[in-house]
């Protein structure tokens, strides 16, 4: 099993890592769709798509919340040092 597996990694760990991996994924799609959601889309559903205006301000927070997210990424993989 070591030799087609280079890490020495089992299945079963494999499959747990692949479940936290999913698990972190679904929470953070979540918590991007509900931040943008909150802060771009009108609470009084005036009509049934979003505006110009709510378009182009969902655009910008998921991009900036991925643009932050993969700068948390660089600085936890850093050993928690900001960039200078």
């Amino acid at each position: 099993m070591a030799a087609n597996n280079p890490a020495g990694v089992d299945k079963e760990q494999a499959f747990g890592m692949a479940a936290t991996e999913m698990e972190y994924r679904v929470e953070l799609f979540n918590r991007l769709a509900q931040t943008c959601f909150n802060k771009c889309v009108d609470k009084r559903y005036k009509e049934a798509e979003l505006n110009m205006g709510e378009n182009s301000c969902i655009d910008r927070c998921v991009s900036k919340y991925w643009q932050v997210n993969g700068m948390i990424g660089q600085m936890l993989s850093a050993g928690g040092r900001p960039p200078m």
